[in-house]
Parts: C-alpha cells; structure tokens; sequence
C-alpha cells in the first residue's frame, strides 16, 4: 500500500481521551500484574501505548488474556474455574471448566439504587427513566412470578415484545434464574417467529398486545393466539397490556401486571449456573432455509461483554449509551448489556423515519445519549435526505457515533464530520450475531481513517485469508479466526451431531472459524469490510464486494437505493443484474444507466459494469435491514421465492414479486 492510497485521518483522539480511556488503564494494570509490554520502552504515558502490541498479547497468550479479563472486571464465581481452557479445539472449545456463576449478578452488583439504569422512549410513550431501584425491583417481581409458575434453570422462556424497559426486566430476570431467553420483535409475522421458537420448545411465551410503528397501530393480539396454538411446549402466556393499556388478556392468558404483583416485594435472587450454561438463544437471519438457533452461554457472554463495552466500546460512568434496535436483532443484547458497565441507557421503540428521519437525533438530543448507536444505512439514509442532525438541536453531549448491520462508505464518514466536526469520535464495527460482538470495531485510543474500521478486537484472533488458507495483508480475502473466543456458538440447538455448526462456520478451513464475510487487513491493523463473501462478484479473477458496487452506484443522486447479483447462465458464464431504486422522477431512459456503468467502471472495475440495469420499487431486506442479495440471485436462477426467503422474516416482502415476474427471463 502506498503513503497516497493511505485514506485521510477524519479524527485523532487527543492526550486527555486517551488517558482517560478504559483500556488504557486496562493495559497499565496488564503491565503491572502480568507483564505484558503495550507501552514504549521505560514508558507508560498514554502518548507511548500501542494497541498493536495489546492486541497480539489477546491472541496469542488466550488464556492469559481472558483470565486478565476475568480478573480486572472482578468475575464472581461460586466454585473456582480449574483452568481456563479445557479443549481449545474449535468447535468444542471449552472455558472456565468448574465456574459457576450468573450474568446478572455482575448486571446488579453494587448499584446505586437512586442513579438512573435506563431512559426509554417509544412513538407511544414519552422519554422516561428507570432508576436502578425500579429496574431491581421489576426484576425481582417478574422473577418470582415465573419461579411461581414453574420456570427453572434450562427452561425457555420466549419473548414477543418490543424494546421496552419491562423487556429488559423480563430478560434479567429470567436469566437471574437460569432459564434461557429468546425473543422475537413483534413486527415478525406468525410464521417467522414460530420458525424460531419451535425449535427450542419453550415453557413461557411473554408477548404484547400490540405497538405503535410510523404513527400506524398494530394488533397482535390474533398474533398472539396463532403462536400459542403453534407452539404446545407453551404452558403459560403473559400478556402486556401496551397498545390498550387496561385491556383485557385473552382467555388463558396472564396479564402482565399480575405477573409482577404474583411477585410484588422478593428479592432479587441469582442461580449460580455453570460456565457454559446456555444464557440465550439468538437466530440467523432466516432469509434461507431454517433460522439458526444459536446457543451462547452465561459465562462467555459475560466475559466478552465485559471487555467490548468497557475497552472498545470505552463505556464510563456518566455516559448514556443510545443503539437503535429491535429485540430480534442482537444489538438488542448487546444494548442490555452495557447495564454490566457504569453507563445508563437508552431505548427506543418506534420508526426511525417518524415523523421523519430527524426522529432519533431529537431523541439523542433529549435523552441526553453520549453514544449514538445506529445502522450505516440509517446513517447513509441522512446523508442522501440532507438532514442536519445539530440544527435546532443540542447534541454537545454526544462523544460518539456508533456504525454497524452493513459496511459504512467513506461518503457516509466523511458526512458525519462535516456535521459534527473533528470532536466527535465515529467508530464502525462488524461481527454479528454468532458472536453477539464485533470482531473488528472501535478503539478509542486510535485514529479514524475515511471508510477504515478502526482495529481488529482484543481477543478475537482475525485475518484475512485466501483459499489455499494463506494469509493476506492489504488485500481482500475470507474473513477467519484463528482461536477460541468464549461468546463463540455453545452449539446450534437442536444439532445434536454438531454437524450443522461445522458445516457453517468450520468447513472451508477445519478447525478455523469462517465467518462469510470479505475482510482487507491493511498494515495498519485497519480493516474495511467487502460484504458477504458468498454473494461477491468474481469476474475474471478479480473480485469485488458488493458494497463497494453501492458505494459507486448510490453517488449518484438519482439512485436511492440498488441491489446486484451475479447470476450464473446455462453456458459456464454469468450476468451482472443491477436493480435500482430511484429517486421521483428519475428513469433509466436516457443518460443514466450510462452513467452508472460510468462510475462502476471507473470505481470499481470495468469487468464489474452491469450487463443489464432494472428500476425496481424497493431492495427486499430483512427485518434488521440485511438486503437479499442470495435469495434475489436464487430466484432469479428458477429457484420457488417462497422457498429461498421467509416472507415473515422480510421488512417488506412485496419486494420479491418483482423478482419472481423475471426468473423466466
């Protein structure tokens, strides 16, 4: 890489920020109590800490570091681990053999009763708080109620909720418990959500009687009915009564209220559980085939959060951390994990888009958010609609902008400090939800370079490598890890043989993680993500991640929105398909496919320019915002739409008639 293709520094954070981050204080104590070097030469001043050295001590020394880890975060455990690895084979790896402990416990510990845990706001409700106090005692009530009605360690309990602070309580408690949780967002339809649930045969289905979305109310109380005829494991329904506050709850069903007065006035109780204790339940994202259900455990969990929320994530004691998201996607566990840091947070239930896309800024501005956490189509959305997210509005106190769910182009970067200026430290992040945790992400103590994401993560061993398993530096390749991490996949539930967990992560390189996404490694310890590596265009040896086709395509302002695939022909070769969305009045009868080849061509590559450009209404995408850019090629193949994509799991299914009208073509 020359010293010209090195993308220019957006930010640099300064002396103060950097001694006052958390992992510079991490790393002073590692130097201190195990030695391990990441500080000039008889130097331990901010200025001389290198990230670099920290980084390779995490992947090299693993058992090392996750113990300093379990150690500086103070990990209570009511047996001592024997060793920190057991099997460090991958899949199988086994941590902390002999804990037992429970997550929640380190969620509650030593908190100030009166200090504020979660301010929350949804399109039906106004911004409110939560003091510690409150959360405890919900908590503690919505526990002993399901300890009434039979839950125990093991036991599924699953949740059809929005992002509510009743939510959030429900969650610890059932944890506090050592039942596993799962939840769904109540904008999934029937048959999405019981693709998910089936598969775990849970005891409890907590669920809304409706929401309120882009000022549109919606019923799911039908829902409701469908999910527990469907799903018979279920011995018990707890409905909250929020769409009609006071209303009634179905027969057979519990409501929500009664619940927590079943339980009025307990303590809140934590079940030591083992290590490897199932914590949670999350799912892929189900555009093919049957959702994953992946297994995470208490302790890995814990562990991991513990070091991304306070090292990475720089999580302190007066920050109010905001994400946008929904409980079916894992930054929702994310976000209530950062209750086991000093910092508050901030839900929100609703549209971003409502009124207009000026909604989550005016909620930052009000809540007071320090970190504004928010996808990089969101963020891609204000750049393109021209929304100035300072005017008419204080946000003095956001310190950060958090970017993750798709690749964030250098455009959008450079965007966000135009607005905000250089004080503001942008971070993107990727990894997902078979980690629940980025694998490469923020760093408060580096610099941003335009469309770089900053570091690969402490403790995640991450390279990219080409097929023959070589690795590369400054060039694009298979995203893989090389070691044990403890958030990693427990196993896959209902895949006894393990096979299925092999086959997703560990078939293309045994014994090393694959996680499908192209990753450039640079020889700065930057790292720019290319999209999946199962849906990037190779033509004629030369490959190209379909984010950075977007990135050429949506510059234009004409183009709002755009979906490639790479269609295999009968005869060996294959066609680029290029699908736009476009702005009013736009068409592509004159100029304009020429000049989008124009860009792809000059951005891009010239083998890459699209064989043939289509205008379509809208981009299929998952409910967490994920285009459809395998099951669209499948289809396009003759492969049955209904058979490639769960319509339920899709924020706006309609999108796929269009597709389905071309597979003959």
């Amino acid at each position: 890489m020359t010293e010209s293709s090195v993308p220019r520094v957006l930010w640099q954070p300064d002396e103060e920020r950097i001694a006052s981050s958390n992992i510079v204080a991490f790393a002073r104590w590692a130097a201190e109590n195990k030695g391990v070097r990441s500080f000039g030469e008889g130097d331990a001043t901010p200025a001389s800490f290198d990230y670099d050295s920290l980084w390779r001590w995490s992947v090299t020394d693993v058992d090392g570091f996750w113990e300093s880890i379990w150690e500086y975060y103070g990990v209570r455990s009511e047996t001592p681990y024997e060793r920190v690895l057991g099997e460090r084979t991958m899949p199988g790896a086994e941590w902390f053999p002999g804990a037992t402990l429970n997550y929640v416990q380190h969620v509650f510990e030593g908190r100030d009763d009166d200090r504020v845990a979660i301010r929350h706001a949804t399109e039906l409700r106004p911004l409110g708080e939560w003091t510690w106090g409150e959360l405890r005692r919900r908590t503690a009530a919505i526990a002993a109620g399901l300890r009434e009605l039979g839950v125990g360690p093991g036991d599924r309990v699953v949740a059809y909720l929005p992002n509510l602070p009743e939510t959030a309580a429900a969650f610890y408690a059932v944890a506090s418990l050592g039942a596993v949780w799962s939840s769904c967002s109540p904008d999934f339809g029937v048959r999405s959500v019981i693709d998910r649930f089936a598969q775990i045969e849970p005891k409890v289905l907590l669920a809304v009687d409706g929401y309120r979305y882009g000022g549109k109310d919606f019923d799911r109380r039908p829902v409701v009915e469908e999910l527990r005829t469907a799903l018979p494991t279920v011995e018990h329904t707890v409905l909250l009564d929020y769409l009609h506050p006071g209303g009634d709850a179905p027969d057979g069903a519990l409501p929500w209220g009664r619940l927590e007065e079943s339980g009025a006035g307990a303590a809140l109780e934590f079940t030591p559980v083992p290590f490897d204790h199932p914590l949670w339940v999350l799912y892929s994202s189900g555009t093919t085939g049957l959702p994953k259900a992946i297994v995470q455990g208490h302790g890995g969990i814990l562990l991991e959060q513990l070091k991304n929320l306070h090292l990475h994530l720089d999580a302190q004691e007066h920050d109010r951390v905001f994400w946008f998201t929904t409980t079916g996607w894992m930054m929702w566990n994310f976000l209530v994990s950062v209750l086991l840091t000093k910092a508050s947070i901030v839900l929100y239930d609703g549209s971003p888009a409502a009124p207009d896309l000026g909604a989550l800024w005016d909620l930052a501005a009000d809540a007071g958010a320090t970190v504004f956490g928010t996808s990089a189509g969101f963020l891609s959305s204000c750049m393109k609609e021209g929304v100035s997210p300072r005017r008419g509005r204080d946000l003095s106190g956001l310190k950060a902008i958090g970017s993750t769910g798709s690749p964030l182009s250098p455009e959008a970067f450079a965007w966000v400090y135009d607005e905000f200026g250089e004080d503001l430290w942008l971070f993107s992040t990727s990894g997902g939800t078979d980690v629940c945790s980025c694998l490469v992400g923020g760093t408060p103590t580096l610099p941003v370079h335009e469309g770089e994401i900053q570091s690969r993560a402490l403790g995640m061993a991450v390279a990219s490598w080409d097929p023959d398993g070589r690795e590369l530096v400054n060039e694009v390749g298979e995203l893989v890890v090389t070691q044990p991490a403890p958030s990693m996949p427990l196993f896959l539930w209902g895949d006894d043989s393990g096979e299925r967990l092999r086959d997703s992560y560990f078939s293309v390189y045994p014994g090393i993680w694959r996680h499908g996404d192209w990753i450039e490694i640079t020889d700065r310890g930057t790292a720019v993500i290319y999209g999946r590596s199962d849906s990037t265009i190779n033509r004629g040896g030369v490959r190209m991640g379909t984010s950075e086709i977007y990135r050429a395509v949506l510059a234009l302002d004409e183009v709002v929105d755009a979906l490639v695939v790479d269609v295999p022909q009968p005869d060996g070769s294959s066609r680029i398909e290029l699908f736009t969305v476009l702005r009013e009045g736009a068409d592509l009868e004159g100029d304009l496919p020429k000049e989008i080849a124009r860009r792809i061509r000059t951005d891009c590559s010239p083998r890459h320019v699209p064989d043939r450009v289509r205008a379509i209404s809208a981009v299929p995408r998952t409910l967490s915002g994920k285009a459809l850019e395998v099951p669209v090629k499948r289809i396009l193949m003759g492969e049955d739409p209904d058979r490639v994509a769960s319509r339920d799991s899709l924020a706006n299914p309609e999108a796929l008639d269009s597709f389905s009208a071309l597979k003959e073509e």
